[in-house]
């Protein structure tokens, strides 16, 4: 009877540890579930990622480098269990996949910090538009009154004459200073990522240009004849 005993406590032990077994089988491929799921998931955020940072070198002229969505999260094989030699220092592949998942939320920060930098215009990027179109227009028109004041000494020691002198206040300087805020809005006043070209107020920018140099001009003359 004591032989027996022996032998159903034998298989009882035996039983309870093929079901410790089995838990830990179960758990184990919970684990190793989750682990697939999770890398699956970090992919897809990768592979978004290389989208839009490609996007972003498209948009700066500079060319996309390697493809990290290629790339198996570190610590972390294809399948899901240890890859040799990356995993952490206790060899648990689901540190590294949390530590993926860390820099990866860290790569979407820094991207939405560059996209909300890629939305501004390099010139005046807080400025609004059209503080920034009246901004170029008058700096353009001062540059144009600065050719004006040349050209009108020009005349007085006659290497210029009064036709010529004329044709440029009216016509030439105010209309290369239109050209010149034009040119610069569309070339420095875009955003990196703009779709459509940005407004630069061509109906403004030509009243500013147009009226200022003349304007400029004849202040000259006045100011000349009230210091003779």
């Amino acid at each position: 009877m004591s032989t027996f005993d022996e032998y159903a406590a034998a298989v009882r032990q035996l039983s309870a540890q093929v079901r410790d077994g089995e838990r830990g089988a179960a758990a184990e491929a919970e684990r190793r579930r989750r682990l697939h799921a999770g890398a699956d998931q970090l992919g897809q955020r990768l592979a978004v990622q290389e989208q839009r940072l490609e996007q972003l070198g498209q948009a700066i002229g500079v060319p996309a480098a390697g493809g990290p969505a290629s790339a198996a999260p570190a610590g972390v094989a294809a399948a899901g269990s240890p890859a040799p030699g990356t995993a952490d220092a206790d060899g648990d592949p689901a540190v590294a996949l949390e530590e993926a998942r860390r820099l990866a939320d860290e790569a979407d920060r820094h991207t939405r910090y560059v996209e909300a930098l890629a939305q501004r215009p390099e010139l005046l990027p807080t400025w609004s538009p059209a503080a920034r179109a009246v901004a170029v227009y008058v700096a353009c028109a001062a540059a144009g009154v600065l050719l004006m004041l040349v050209l009108v000494v020009a005349s007085g020691v006659g290497l210029v004459s009064g036709f010529t002198l004329g044709a440029w206040v009216c016509a030439g300087l105010p209309v290369l200073s239109f050209a010149a805020g034009w040119f610069i809005l569309g070339r420095w006043g875009r955003p990196a990522l703009a779709t459509v070209d940005p407004p630069r107020f061509v109906p403004l920018g030509f009243v500013i240009c147009v009226a200022l140099v003349p304007i400029a001009y004849c202040a000259s003359l006045l100011l000349v004849r009230a210091l003779r």
